[in-house]
């Protein structure tokens, strides 16, 4: 643990669109595999591991119907969603070896715990990985927030924000061949300027409890172990820049 960021125990959150791989929907059953050998590897280097799955990947796929639904039906929807990636995130971890725990801020016990924090940490302890799912259990709160929450809840270290490229820009660097990437940055920043890193509250709550996060491509090989080694590109938000 004396090399690379001195995180000990780190909650990752990752959108669901990432787990769909080259296709438009779904999951994408080769990235899946990729993400949990990646999450053995760092459980494997001594740390506790923790994750927060969006489920985009899903919901992208019933969005046309649900466009003319209230907001709260919708969002309940997109909580269902996650579940599904948490069971098939946790299905390839222990078919890799790695005790998995998926919990779940909406009751349904037949397929998995109900979220319970001194549990979930004992989990971690006990080197478990937890995959927190449906959000916070509640509408018109992001996916974003919830793991800000459960970072917060989990006394992490850190927050890792898996996203499909390499940092945070000053603007879109699939639009503008001129972005320029951050090394590091400040929550107020962040906010004042509208990077779109994770929705304004996420920020809010982890400026208020001075949890990093650290932005990294979740593509690249090895990406999640070699972000917590301090190799490769990334972003580190902070109190400062």
């Amino acid at each position: 643990m004396s090399t690379g960021l001195p995180y000990k125990r780190v909650l990752v959150k990752i959108s669901g669109e990432g787990l769909m791989g080259p296709g438009d929907y779904g999951l994408h059953g080769e990235t899946v595999l990729k993400l949990a050998h990646d999450v053995k590897s760092v459980l494997a280097s001594g740390r506790q591991v923790c994750l927060v799955i969006g489920g985009g990947n899903i919901f992208r796929g019933v969005s046309t119907a649900a466009k003319d639904m209230d907001r709260t039906s919708a969002d309940y929807m997109g909580m269902l969603a996650t579940v599904i990636n948490a069971l098939a995130v946790q299905s390839a971890l222990e078919n890799a070896g790695v005790p998995t725990r998926v919990q779940s801020a909406i009751a349904m016990s037949q397929i998995c715990e109900p979220y319970i924090r001194r549990r979930a940490m004992r989990h971690m302890e006990k080197g478990r990985v937890v995959i927190f799912a449906a959000g916070t259990g509640n509408p018109f709160f992001t996916t974003d927030t919830a793991a800000a929450l459960r970072a917060v809840e989990m006394n992490c270290d850190a927050l890792l924000k898996a996203t499909q490229v390499d940092g945070v820009y000053d603007s879109d660097p699939k639009k503008n061949a001129k972005a320029q990437r951050y090394d590091r940055l400040g929550f107020d920043k962040v906010i004042a300027d509208d990077l779109k890193v994770m929705d304004t509250s996420a920020i809010a709550l982890a400026r208020e409890n001075k949890l990093p996060i650290v932005v990294f491509n979740m593509h690249e090989e090895n990406a999640l172990v070699r972000v917590l080694e301090g190799k490769g590109l990334f972003t580190v938000i902070g109190e400062a820049a």
